[in-house]
Protein backbone atom coordinates (compact mmCIF):
# COMPACT_ATOMS: atom_id res chain seq x y z
CA UNK A 1 0.00 0.00 0.00
CA UNK A 2 1.17 3.29 -0.86
CA UNK A 3 0.22 6.98 -0.33
CA UNK A 4 0.95 9.27 -3.34
CA UNK A 5 1.88 12.73 -2.82
CA UNK A 6 0.00 14.96 -5.50
CA UNK A 7 1.15 18.40 -4.31
CA UNK A 8 3.58 20.21 -7.05
CA UNK A 9 5.36 23.35 -7.21
CA UNK A 10 3.61 26.47 -8.26
CA UNK A 11 4.78 27.37 -11.63
CA UNK A 12 3.00 23.60 -12.65
CA UNK A 13 0.15 24.16 -15.20
CA UNK A 14 -3.25 22.67 -14.17
CA UNK A 15 -2.90 20.66 -17.42
CA UNK A 16 0.12 19.21 -16.10
CA UNK A 17 -0.85 18.69 -13.02
CA UNK A 18 -3.74 16.80 -14.16
CA UNK A 19 -1.30 14.68 -16.61
CA UNK A 20 -0.04 13.23 -13.45
CA UNK A 21 -2.79 12.86 -11.80
CA UNK A 22 -4.37 11.09 -14.35
CA UNK A 23 -1.05 9.24 -14.56
CA UNK A 24 -1.35 8.60 -11.14
CA UNK A 25 -5.06 6.95 -11.32
CA UNK A 26 -3.97 4.52 -14.10
CA UNK A 27 -1.04 3.12 -12.39
CA UNK A 28 -3.20 2.42 -8.93
CA UNK A 29 -4.96 -0.67 -8.14
CA UNK A 30 -7.57 1.59 -6.40
CA UNK A 31 -8.17 4.64 -5.26
CA UNK A 32 -9.43 6.00 -2.12
CA UNK A 33 -11.22 9.29 -2.37
CA UNK A 34 -11.08 12.20 1.10
CA UNK A 35 -13.26 14.70 0.75
CA UNK A 36 -13.94 17.86 2.57
CA UNK A 37 -16.22 20.69 2.99
CA UNK A 38 -13.94 22.89 0.24
CA UNK A 39 -14.36 20.27 -2.53
CA UNK A 40 -18.59 21.07 -2.40
CA UNK A 41 -17.28 24.75 -1.96
CA UNK A 42 -15.37 24.57 -5.40
CA UNK A 43 -18.61 22.58 -7.04
CA UNK A 44 -20.73 26.32 -5.88
CA UNK A 45 -22.41 25.17 -2.29
CA UNK A 46 -20.52 28.44 -0.87
CA UNK A 47 -22.20 29.34 2.77
CA UNK A 48 -21.46 33.23 2.53
CA UNK A 49 -21.77 36.30 -0.11
CA UNK A 50 -24.37 36.06 -2.95
CA UNK A 51 -25.66 32.26 -2.03
CA UNK A 52 -26.17 33.49 1.56
CA UNK A 53 -28.22 36.34 0.83
CA UNK A 54 -30.10 34.80 -1.79
CA UNK A 55 -32.13 32.31 0.28
CA UNK A 56 -31.35 33.90 4.04
CA UNK A 57 -31.50 37.80 3.24
CA UNK A 58 -34.29 38.16 5.53
CA UNK A 59 -32.81 35.90 9.03
CA UNK A 60 -29.21 38.28 8.22
CA UNK A 61 -31.11 41.49 8.53
CA UNK A 62 -33.26 40.09 11.24
CA UNK A 63 -30.09 38.46 13.54
CA UNK A 64 -27.25 40.24 11.87
CA UNK A 65 -26.41 36.29 10.55
CA UNK A 66 -23.79 36.82 7.95
CA UNK A 67 -23.55 33.15 6.87
CA UNK A 68 -24.80 29.21 6.61
CA UNK A 69 -22.32 28.13 8.99
CA UNK A 70 -22.42 30.45 11.81
CA UNK A 71 -26.41 30.63 11.52
CA UNK A 72 -26.61 26.94 12.32
CA UNK A 73 -25.76 27.62 15.64
CA UNK A 74 -28.03 30.63 16.09
CA UNK A 75 -29.91 30.64 19.37
CA UNK A 76 -33.65 30.77 17.73
CA UNK A 77 -36.04 31.27 20.39
CA UNK A 78 -38.83 28.79 19.19
CA UNK A 79 -38.83 25.47 16.93
CA UNK A 80 -41.14 26.86 14.32
CA UNK A 81 -38.24 29.71 13.33
CA UNK A 82 -35.58 27.10 14.26
CA UNK A 83 -36.78 24.99 11.51
CA UNK A 84 -38.16 27.67 9.23
CA UNK A 85 -33.83 27.92 9.57
CA UNK A 86 -33.21 24.82 8.84
CA UNK A 87 -35.64 23.50 6.49
CA UNK A 88 -34.12 26.27 4.08
CA UNK A 89 -30.72 25.28 5.27
CA UNK A 90 -31.18 21.57 4.36
CA UNK A 91 -32.94 22.23 1.09
CA UNK A 92 -30.23 24.49 -0.99
CA UNK A 93 -27.64 21.99 0.86
CA UNK A 94 -28.85 18.69 0.42
CA UNK A 95 -31.55 18.34 -2.43
CA UNK A 96 -30.67 21.41 -4.80
CA UNK A 97 -27.63 20.13 -7.08
CA UNK A 98 -24.41 22.23 -6.81
CA UNK A 99 -24.01 24.92 -9.89
CA UNK A 100 -21.10 23.24 -10.86
CA UNK A 101 -19.96 20.12 -12.07
CA UNK A 102 -16.68 19.17 -9.77
CA UNK A 103 -18.39 15.62 -8.93
CA UNK A 104 -19.02 14.55 -12.02
CA UNK A 105 -15.81 15.41 -13.20
CA UNK A 106 -13.99 13.47 -10.40
CA UNK A 107 -16.42 10.69 -11.47
CA UNK A 108 -15.03 10.59 -14.85
CA UNK A 109 -11.42 10.53 -13.70
CA UNK A 110 -12.26 7.54 -11.06
CA UNK A 111 -14.74 5.63 -12.26
CA UNK A 112 -12.89 3.07 -14.71
CA UNK A 113 -11.26 2.17 -10.97
CA UNK A 114 -12.13 0.04 -8.02
CA UNK A 115 -12.73 3.51 -5.67
CA UNK A 116 -14.09 3.78 -2.30
CA UNK A 117 -14.93 7.22 -0.57
CA UNK A 118 -14.50 8.62 2.75
CA UNK A 119 -16.24 12.00 3.30
CA UNK A 120 -17.00 14.33 6.59
CA UNK A 121 -19.74 16.25 3.99
CA UNK A 122 -23.64 15.94 4.45
CA UNK A 123 -24.59 17.16 1.26
CA UNK A 124 -24.57 13.87 -0.85
CA UNK A 125 -23.32 15.71 -4.03
CA UNK A 126 -21.84 12.29 -4.40
CA UNK A 127 -24.41 10.03 -4.96
CA UNK A 128 -26.46 12.81 -6.84
CA UNK A 129 -23.57 13.04 -8.99
CA UNK A 130 -23.73 9.08 -9.95
CA UNK A 131 -20.72 7.40 -7.22
CA UNK A 132 -21.74 4.07 -5.87
CA UNK A 133 -23.71 4.85 -3.03
CA UNK A 134 -21.80 1.35 -1.64
CA UNK A 135 -18.66 2.63 -2.23
CA UNK A 136 -19.45 5.92 0.37
CA UNK A 137 -18.84 6.27 3.73
CA UNK A 138 -20.14 9.72 5.36
CA UNK A 139 -18.93 9.60 8.65
CA UNK A 140 -20.98 12.97 9.84
CA UNK A 141 -24.19 12.24 8.99
CA UNK A 142 -26.34 13.91 6.01
CA UNK A 143 -28.41 16.40 6.00
CA UNK A 144 -31.48 14.72 4.54
CA UNK A 145 -31.56 12.18 7.85
CA UNK A 146 -33.34 13.35 10.83
CA UNK A 147 -32.42 11.53 14.17
CA UNK A 148 -33.88 11.82 17.66
CA UNK A 149 -32.53 14.59 19.66
CA UNK A 150 -31.50 12.53 22.89
CA UNK A 151 -31.47 10.20 21.09
CA UNK A 152 -33.12 7.37 22.65
CA UNK A 153 -32.61 4.66 19.77
CA UNK A 154 -30.42 4.56 16.94
CA UNK A 155 -32.64 4.91 13.70
CA UNK A 156 -32.39 7.50 11.13
CA UNK A 157 -35.31 9.31 9.41
CA UNK A 158 -35.34 10.40 5.56
CA UNK A 159 -36.63 13.99 5.53
CA UNK A 160 -37.09 14.93 2.10
CA UNK A 161 -41.11 15.14 2.04
CA UNK A 162 -41.30 17.10 5.43
CA UNK A 163 -38.26 19.38 4.39
CA UNK A 164 -40.24 20.32 1.24
CA UNK A 165 -42.90 20.86 2.51
CA UNK A 166 -41.45 23.43 5.62
CA UNK A 167 -39.95 25.46 2.58
CA UNK A 168 -43.21 25.61 0.80
CA UNK A 169 -44.94 27.12 3.88
CA UNK A 170 -42.44 29.92 4.24
CA UNK A 171 -43.59 30.87 0.57
CA UNK A 172 -41.18 29.21 -1.44
CA UNK A 173 -41.70 27.25 -5.02
CA UNK A 174 -39.72 24.52 -5.75
CA UNK A 175 -39.29 24.56 -9.71
CA UNK A 176 -38.84 21.42 -11.83
CA UNK A 177 -35.21 21.27 -10.74
CA UNK A 178 -35.35 22.01 -7.23
CA UNK A 179 -34.64 25.44 -7.23
CA UNK A 180 -36.44 27.93 -4.66
CA UNK A 181 -38.02 30.72 -6.23
CA UNK A 182 -40.54 33.14 -4.00
CA UNK A 183 -43.90 33.43 -4.49
CA UNK A 184 -46.23 36.42 -3.55
CA UNK A 185 -43.69 39.09 -4.18
CA UNK A 186 -41.01 37.94 -2.68
CA UNK A 187 -42.32 37.80 0.91
CA UNK A 188 -41.13 34.96 2.95
CA UNK A 189 -42.40 33.46 6.51
CA UNK A 190 -39.33 32.67 9.12
CA UNK A 191 -41.47 30.64 10.75
CA UNK A 192 -42.95 26.97 9.54
CA UNK A 193 -46.43 25.42 11.27
CA UNK A 194 -46.19 23.87 14.19
CA UNK A 195 -47.38 20.60 13.00
CA UNK A 196 -44.69 20.21 10.97
CA UNK A 197 -41.95 20.59 13.90
CA UNK A 198 -40.41 16.86 13.92
CA UNK A 199 -40.76 14.83 16.88
CA UNK A 200 -39.36 11.79 17.65
CA UNK A 201 -41.73 8.63 17.07
CA UNK A 202 -40.94 6.86 20.56
CA UNK A 203 -39.87 9.11 22.91
CA UNK A 204 -41.67 12.40 21.63
CA UNK A 205 -38.49 14.55 22.18
CA UNK A 206 -37.76 16.85 19.50
CA UNK A 207 -35.57 15.72 16.24
CA UNK A 208 -32.93 17.23 14.91
CA UNK A 209 -30.72 16.86 11.82
CA UNK A 210 -28.14 13.50 11.92
CA UNK A 211 -24.71 15.70 12.48
CA UNK A 212 -21.92 14.75 14.36
CA UNK A 213 -21.71 17.84 16.23
CA UNK A 214 -21.30 16.24 20.10
CA UNK A 215 -22.39 12.64 21.45
CA UNK A 216 -25.93 12.46 20.36
CA UNK A 217 -24.70 11.54 16.87
CA UNK A 218 -26.62 8.47 16.17
CA UNK A 219 -24.62 5.77 14.19
CA UNK A 220 -27.33 4.22 12.62
CA UNK A 221 -27.08 0.63 10.80
CA UNK A 222 -26.42 2.34 7.45
CA UNK A 223 -23.58 4.32 8.72
CA UNK A 224 -22.20 0.73 10.52
CA UNK A 225 -22.61 -0.82 6.97
CA UNK A 226 -20.39 1.49 5.58
CA UNK A 227 -18.26 1.52 8.07
CA UNK A 228 -17.24 -1.81 7.47
CA UNK A 229 -17.57 -1.79 3.30
CA UNK A 230 -14.73 1.12 3.69
CA UNK A 231 -12.67 -1.54 6.76
CA UNK A 232 -13.24 -4.37 3.55
CA UNK A 233 -11.89 -2.23 1.22
CA UNK A 234 -8.79 -1.27 2.97
CA UNK A 235 -8.32 -5.41 3.35
CA UNK A 236 -8.96 -6.03 0.04
CA UNK A 237 -5.87 -3.85 -1.27
CA UNK A 238 -3.25 -4.42 1.77
CA UNK A 239 -0.02 -4.51 -0.31
CA UNK A 240 -1.38 -3.51 -3.49
CA UNK A 241 -1.23 0.14 -5.06
CA UNK A 242 -3.41 2.34 -3.19
CA UNK A 243 -3.95 5.77 -4.20
CA UNK A 244 -5.63 7.97 -1.56
CA UNK A 245 -6.98 11.28 -3.34
CA UNK A 246 -7.61 13.96 -0.46
CA UNK A 247 -9.61 17.21 -1.77
CA UNK A 248 -10.95 20.26 0.16
CA UNK A 249 -10.05 19.28 3.56
CA UNK A 250 -9.39 22.01 5.63
CA UNK A 251 -8.74 22.69 9.45
CA UNK A 252 -11.64 21.14 10.60
CA UNK A 253 -11.42 17.60 8.88
CA UNK A 254 -8.16 16.59 8.11
CA UNK A 255 -7.30 14.55 11.59
CA UNK A 256 -10.50 12.63 11.14
CA UNK A 257 -9.44 11.86 7.86
CA UNK A 258 -6.15 11.26 8.28
CA UNK A 259 -7.13 8.94 11.00
CA UNK A 260 -9.75 6.81 9.33
CA UNK A 261 -6.55 6.89 5.94
CA UNK A 262 -4.40 4.75 8.56
CA UNK A 263 -1.76 7.84 8.36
Amino acid sequence: MFIRNLTSKSTETCWDKLHRLKAAIAEADAVIIGAGSGLSAAAGFTYSGERFERYFHDFAEKYSIRDMYSGGFYPFSDPEEYWAWWSRHIWVNRYMDAPKPVYDDLLALVQDKDYFVLTTNVDHCFQKAGFDKRRMFYTQGDYGLLQCSVPCHDATYDNEDRIRRMVEAQGYRITADKELAAENGGALQMTVPSELIPYCPRCGKPMTVNLRCDDTFVEDKGWHTAKNRYADFLRQYEGAKLLFLELGVGGNTPGLLNIRFGR
